[in-house]
């Protein structure tokens, strides 16, 4: 007897339902779903199931009507993961396994005329990668005052696909470059010999700074460091910091790796963390909402790493961060300071990133050549 080819049948999970009654109206046996649900929750919670999920329902028959011989539940609870449910000789067992994506890489460059949004939206530059790119000059790039009409940018980054040639995500950001006010700020992307990627410029320099100029993404400088009016106390004051207009509850990031001095209320500051980074360096962070989670006085942290969330606790008249840096413990401005430097590839590690910086300048450039043929034949 030939065996029977097996049966596939594809179902919805719908708004209101769960797995058990989805599962239950496809014809399936209701201690038969019970247990594959419960070898389902090894390797994924069903509560995080939503509503127009797929499901693949295998049967090792042709024969419909035969819950009995139901054999795998498979679906896709994103675009890089298959999680499956099968059938053994002793009931169910789950797996989740992730989906081979394959890199291909994309560029996007353009003119700034009002933003550097604005333009990167003109120009089709994914969210994701701008993100990235204000991120990374962000070291040293004072995204208010710096940019200027005229001004343009060009990037390469990556674009993850699966075997379908679907783009599933976007990945890393390779090359950047930002012409400002007439000069080439050129960023590459560079794996060294231990294995460390970091970005360095032409001359094999870190660009990732020990110290972040702004560490908030999105916020508008509202007030310098200078003698100014106090906006509460009506004199004139010197303002030992910068402040960031931002919405109640935006991230405020660590400006380096460092150790939590102090954290808490401290008198006008309102909510306050100040880190040591080094023997010479501080900084800190005013008049925030709160404090993430798990932060105490001798915490470590990493640069980038979100420390709390813009408020108005203190003396303040409106959601911003108040930020220092301190020198020597010395208040100095963040926007002028010279940041203290990264590593500097040196030797054969400089030979080798050159040839490969140079290599990524050359692929830019054909890629750039063929976007603008297809758009030109479109």
């Amino acid at each position: 007897m030939p065996e029977s080819e097996p049966r596939l049948e594809t179902v919805v999970l719908e708004k209101g339902s769960n797995l058990m009654a989805t599962l239950t109206a496809a014809g399936l046996e209701r201690s038969v779903a019970y247990n594959a649900i419960e070898a389902l929750r090894d390797v994924y919670n069903p509560r995080k199931l939503r509503a127009g999920q797929e499901f693949d329902l295998v049967y090792a028959s042709d024969v419909e009507g035969d819950s009995d011989l139901f054999d795998t539940l498979r679906f896709q609870p994103d675009p890089e993961t298959v999680v499956s449910v099968s059938r053994t000789d002793d009931g169910f067992t789950a797996s989740s396994d992730k989906i081979a994506l394959t890199s291909v890489r994309n560029v996007s460059s353009g003119v700034i005329d009002q933003s550097l949004f604005l333009a990167a939206e003109k120009n089709g530059m994914p969210l994701s990668v701008l993100m990235e790119l204000i991120e990374l000059y962000s070291y040293e790039v004072d995204f208010q005052r710096d940019i200027q009409p005229g001004d343009s940018f060009e990037v390469m980054f990556e674009e993850l696909r699966n075997d379908s040639d679907e783009r599933v995500r976007y990945g890393d950001v390779l090359y950047a470059n930002m012409t400002l006010s007439g000069h080439d700020v050129r960023l590459f992307s560079y794996t060294d010999s231990k294995g460390e990627t970091d970005f360095y410029n032409q001359k094999g320099e870190s660009y990732r700074r020990a110290l972040m100029r702004t560490p908030i993404n999105g916020a508008r400088l509202s007030s310098g460091f200078g003698k100014r009016k106090h906006p509460i106390l009506g004199f004139t004051k010197m303002h030992k910091g910068v402040d960031f207009a931002a919405p109640p509850g935006t991230p405020i990031f660590a400006a380096g790796n460092g150790t939590i001095a102090q954290i808490g209320r401290n008198g006008g500051y309102g909510n306050y963390i100040r880190l040591r980074h080094n023997d010479s360096y501080d900084t800190a962070y005013a008049h925030m909402k709160g404090f993430a989670k798990g932060l105490r006085q001798g915490s470590r942290v990493k640069q980038g790493d979100v420390i709390g969330y813009v408020g108005t606790t203190g003396a303040s008249t409106g959601p911003h961060l108040h930020f220092e840096i301190l020198k020597n413990n010395a208040q100095v401005n963040p926007i002028k300071v010279k940041m203290p430097s990264g590593k500097t590839l040196k030797g054969n590690e400089l030979k080798t990133f050159r040839s490969k910086a140079e290599g990524m300048r050359g692929q830019y450039a054909e890629l750039s050549l063929h976007n603008r043929k297809i758009a030109s034949a479109e």
